[in-house]
């Protein structure tokens, strides 16, 4: 064996200006409280506030950057 190890994506990626990805099974908690588990390889969780469908991401931090420019 050489040493080196063979690395695999972290759990948990912090997207610049975007969601919260979460690779594997988590468990989601919402402002209420309620539990939402991840259900795909990878899921997108808002950090803007500004989704329709939290705790999911649905791109509107996208909108919110583009209206701060302006």
């Amino acid at each position: 064996m050489s040493g080196a190890q063979e690395s695999s994506p972290p759990d948990v990626v912090l997207c610049p200006g975007g969601p919260m990805l979460l690779r594997g099974d988590h468990l989601v908690q919402d402002e209420e409280g309620n539990e939402h588990p991840t259900t795909r390889p990878v899921s997108a969780v808002c950090r803007c506030g500004g989704s329709k469908i939290k705790p999911w991401c649905d791109g509107t931090h996208k909108l919110l950057r583009k209206r701060s420019r302006d």
